[in-house]
């Protein structure tokens, strides 16, 4: 197969943006054809994997410059999952936007900009350079500040501000640690990096250079302490729009930093010290933070700050099991947080309110839907053999083998123990306020004056995402085998190498 695949997914999302610019005011249009290019993105994205999966990684080279002079772009069985799950999640998500982005927003370019989006998350996933990855992000930046002022309200401007300040701040640190590593190597191109950098005589100047890179992935993938502009931001557009945050956008942070401290710098002494203690603080004040809040999207938004400690833990113990673990928390994440939020809004077109306190009733008015919710709830809390389970098993294996110093190592499992327990709180107090309690207004007009084809772009997202949450969980064993062999190839990267044409001395 010809290596051209390997960017089709994301050239599908840019034919779509593009389409839909030039018909700026046909909204059913719109909201037919985002659906439809999708599904397409999706089952080309699954040929991709197809093929990654047996027959190893592809790299595309663009205007066939050959490696390290061009533009790669690189599919390896991590990639490749990655964007999957992201087309299944901008699936869910472009159904139910039929119903929940009103009219004037889709008329003002919201399909456009958010199929560029996910080409630009896509794009982030295949980047085989540093500058390109760089790139990627900016294009993502500008579609999701686009998309969190959609529609102007005053606490989008707020929270839009927040975000693209922090954004900005993180980009700017970043290029700066591209320009250091560049004066040090040469080359930008990762498969190049992995052979150059080992070899450099001033390791303390590329330790350096690897602290910088954190900080500018961590600042974008949320951790401890720069994650501010996420809760203050996520609460702001439409959830349709958060929902596709919440599942993908920190996500692409953390594969990043998976990304470069497993190919270009190492993982040990005071980067190893850094990142798990990152780790746990990044742990600890997601959890309390999401305890604190009486907003059902707010608390959500720090439980998403909570578990992406999870993901920097596994990257912190840089074992096969750690990164497993990570990766598969991440797979695991992306659609139970898409999904939850998706909930959220129903939620809140079910009872008209996003305090807690005001909310209830779903249960005795909505059982059918009280149970599917439940599907994703008790996959966040890690109840057996649900998804959110089974990556714990991997990182609680790491911890006790890890070879970091045991003070570190019993924090660390504090801090998992700690945020399985939060996530049991704050998901049974959701629970308990907003599904099992009695309304007593007993209204719930918003969601029963829908059409049913209404209802149905609401629900059959989460349906379709719940399926994907249960198919993590059972099919455990195979996932699991997926999980273990990218985390084998990241820690031996030869296989990337060769693919992209990097000549090993």
């Amino acid at each position: 197969m010809s290596s051209s695949i390997v960017i089709a997914p994301i050239l599908i999302q840019a034919f779509v943006a593009i389409l839909l610019m030039f018909t700026w005011q046909r909204s059913r249009f719109h909201r037919v054809f985002s659906v439809l290019g999708n599904i397409l993105s999706l089952t080309l994205g699954l040929v991709l994997f197809h093929e990654v999966y047996y027959n190893g990684a592809i790299a595309f080279q663009a205007g066939s410059w050959v490696a390290p002079y061009g533009i790669t772009f690189v599919a390896d069985l991590f990639s490749a999952s990655l964007i999957v799950l992201s087309q299944i999640a901008g699936l869910a998500v472009s159904i139910y936007t039929t119903t929940a982005v009103i009219g004037q927003r889709q008329r003002f370019g919201y399909f456009a900009i958010f199929h560029f989006l996910l080409m630009g998350l896509g794009g982030a996933f295949i980047a085989g350079d540093l500058f390109n990855l760089y790139v990627w992000f900016e294009l993502i930046i500008i579609c999701s500040f686009v998309l969190l002022t959609l529609g102007g309200k005053r606490i989008q401007i707020e929270g839009a501000v927040k975000y693209f300040t922090l954004n900005m701040l993180a980009s700017m640190i970043f290029l700066t640690a591209i320009a250091l590593l560049y004066g040090a190597t040469g080359t930008l191109n990762l498969a190049e990096l992995s052979v150059i950098v080992p070899k450099l005589e001033n390791q303390n100047y590329i330790q350096l250079v690897a602290v910088i890179f954190f900080t500018g992935f961590g600042i974008k993938a949320g951790v401890f302490p720069l994650y501010f502009w996420l809760p203050a931001s996520y609460h702001a557009p439409p959830i349709a729009i958060s929902a596709i945050f919440a599942g993908l956008l920190t996500k692409v942070g953390v594969y990043a930093l998976i990304r470069v401290f497993t190919l270009v710098f190492v993982v040990q002494g005071f980067n190893q010290q850094l990142i798990l203690w990152t780790a746990v603080f990044t742990i600890i004040s997601g959890g309390l933070g999401a305890l604190a809040q009486k907003d059902i999207i707010k608390a959500f938004s720090y439980l998403i700050i909570c578990h992406i400690g999870f993901m920097i833990a596994g990257l912190g113990f840089h074992s096969q099991d750690g990164l497993a673990g990570a990766i598969y928390y991440m797979s695991h994440d992306i659609i139970a947080k898409t999904s939850i939020f998706l909930i959220g809004g129903m939620l809140i077109k079910m009872t008209k309110s996003s305090q807690l306190s005001q909310m209830g009733g779903i249960l005795n008015n909505y059982p059918r839907y009280a149970f599917l919710f439940a599907i994703t709830f008790f996959s966040l809390v890690g109840i057996p053999p649900l998804s959110g389970f089974w990556p714990k098993i991997y990182l609680f294996r790491a911890a006790f083998l890890s070879g970091c110093n045991d003070g570190t190592r019993f924090v660390v499992i504090g801090g998992l123990i700690f945020a399985t327990f939060i996530t049991l709180v704050v998901m049974f107090r959701i629970w308990n306020q907003a599904i099992a309690s009695k309304s007593e207004e007993g209204a719930h007009d918003d969601f029963a004056g829908l059409s049913k084809s209404q209802k149905s772009s609401m629900w059959l997202p989460v349906v379709l995402l719940s399926f994907v949450v249960l198919a993590l969980g059972f099919g455990a064993e195979f996932l699991g085998q997926i999980t273990q062999r990218i985390a084998s190839e990241l820690l031996d990267p030869a296989a990337y190498i060769r693919a992209v044409g990097i000549i090993v001395e």
